[in-house]
């Protein structure tokens, strides 16, 4: 066909431009290896304005960031659509809608699958839908449509990552294992496979282990984004710091791999701060903050700029707590009026899903205020943030809201309580010395014998990692 080429997958793209079809593939190997050159792909369009292939991908590119040029390069698309080869139809509708106002998510996913049934090898498309099922809190969408496209990929990059992260999420964590090294196999330089597997090792405290593997990984990750880089390293200093070891080794590890990123030209503060601040509410559970000096006040001072502000329900509850806990009320206050107000302007589907989101976000408000027996009233008597997946979070970004839940039961003398669900925590999680020692303060609480054969085993556990 006249005027047609090919891209990475093989689809037909209408263009006669190499260069537009490189941007293209260059944006795809970007995109699934969460490379910090995404932005390659507004060149595309630049090679070939009328393709509509590079218009609405540059547009789904920028619409979080400039909707203004994000509606430019749709109209572009959507200009030239009659002229668009099949493929490029199917992506023009599945992400047209994805970056509507009013898009329903259900949708969005629906057209995700429809387009990879037809192009079951396009794993850009198959990155968007992974990505959005995240958002939804729905692992189980994921893994049905990463079922659906993978006889058709059984060797190809980055397609292994993808399924270990949905079966992790789902709590199967021998076949997400599997998974994940198969990926690593394919590809050493699969770091979502690295990070997949680091994942599961982590929720299996094989602490000393993730930070072996990951450590070894770290000389491959400079090409990553702000985002993936400091992720990595923050699972590395979550390790040091579930693991009890010096808390100096977290500190390392904040200073130089996650803070010291901002120092990068290219560096995308938000995904930086993500990082930084779940690490230092980690921390602060735990009660070693003041080993970081003044750094969460530097660090909530940088997300007082309402620029950081409402890009994801996970990064606003962490600067929530931020803002509270160093004494920022009127900021916190502010943003926690801009989440009610987004939350009233969802369709009513989506109202109902993000209710308990908000919930913790008040009661996150008042945790960093001080005010535990607040919080405690603002959450379900039996919370699991496990629940909460609709915020844009793992289960391991997840569960310091757990601790942090464990630690205000205590605090309000709830020791009966705190004792059932740390019990119960510790069936899936044997080897985390700080539930143990969560559980040894519970046990003291209310006089109980077992306090001192907790006790003994959270010791034994902590000397047990990083001799």
């Amino acid at each position: 066909m006249e005027g047609v080429k090919l891209d990475r997958w093989g689809y037909q793209v209408r263009t006669s431009s190499d260069s537009c079809i490189s941007a293209i593939n260059a944006y795809y190997h970007q995109v699934l290896s969460y490379g910090r050159e995404r932005r390659v792909i507004l060149q595309a369009p630049q090679h070939d304005k009328d393709c509509v292939l590079a218009n609405i991908l540059a547009a789904h590119f920028l619409s979080s960031s400039d909707s203004s040029k994000a509606s430019s390069h749709l109209q572009a698309a959507k200009s030239r659509l009659d002229e668009a080869t099949s493929y490029e139809k199917a992506v023009f509708d599945a992400v047209s809608y994805l970056i509507s106002e009013d898009r329903d998510p259900d949708v969005a996913v629906e057209l995700h699958s429809k387009l990879l049934k037809k192009f079951p090898r396009d794993l850009g498309s198959l990155k968007r839908a992974q990505v959005l099922c995240f958002y939804m809190g729905r692992p189980d969408l994921c893994l049905d449509i990463v079922k659906q496209v993978l006889p058709y990929n059984q060797l190809e990059d980055y397609i292994y990552g993808i399924l270990a992260f949905a079966l992790l999420e789902l709590g199967r964590m021998t076949d997400a294992e599997v998974a994940a090294r198969k990926g690593f196999e394919i590809n050493k330089q699969d770091f979502w496979s690295q990070h997949a597997l680091c994942h599961v090792l982590q929720y299996e405290c094989r602490f000393t282990e993730v930070v072996q593997f990951m450590e070894e990984c770290a000389s491959t990750w400079s090409s990553c984004s702000s985002f993936m880089y400091t992720h990595n390293w923050w699972h590395i200093a979550l390790c040091y710091l579930e693991g009890h070891s010096a808390m100096k080794k977290v500190l390392e590890v904040y200073d130089n791999h996650i803070w010291k990123e901002l120092e990068k030209p290219d560096a995308v503060s938000p995904e930086v701060y993500l990082n930084a601040l779940g690490l230092l509410l980690r921390v602060y559970v735990r009660g070693e903050l003041d080993v970081f000096g003044d750094r969460l006040k530097i660090l909530a001072g940088c997300v007082t700029d309402q620029a950081n502000w409402h890009l994801e329900w996970h990064l606003d509850l962490l600067i929530l707590w931020a803002l509270a806990v160093t004494g920022e009320l009127s900021k916190a206050e502010d943003l926690l009026k801009g989440l009610k107000s987004r939350h009233s302007k969802m369709i009513e589907k989506q109202q109902q899903i993000m209710q308990i989101g908000l919930q913790l976000a008040e009661a996150v408000y008042e945790y960093g205020k001080g005010n535990d027996k607040k919080a405690l009233e603002l959450l379900d008597p039996d919370f699991d943030a496990s629940l909460c997946k609709m915020i844009g979070a793992s289960d391991e970004q997840l569960d310091v809201f757990n601790e942090v839940w464990y630690n205000m039961l205590l605090n309000t003398a709830q020791a009966a309580k705190a004792i059932e669900v740390l019990e119960q925590r510790i069936k899936k999680r044997e080897g985390a010395p700080f539930m143990w020692r969560l559980l040894e303060r519970a046990y003291s609480m209310e006089g109980r014998e077992e306090a001192a054969t907790v006790g003994e085993k959270a010791r034994k556990l902590e000397a047990a990692y990083f001799k």
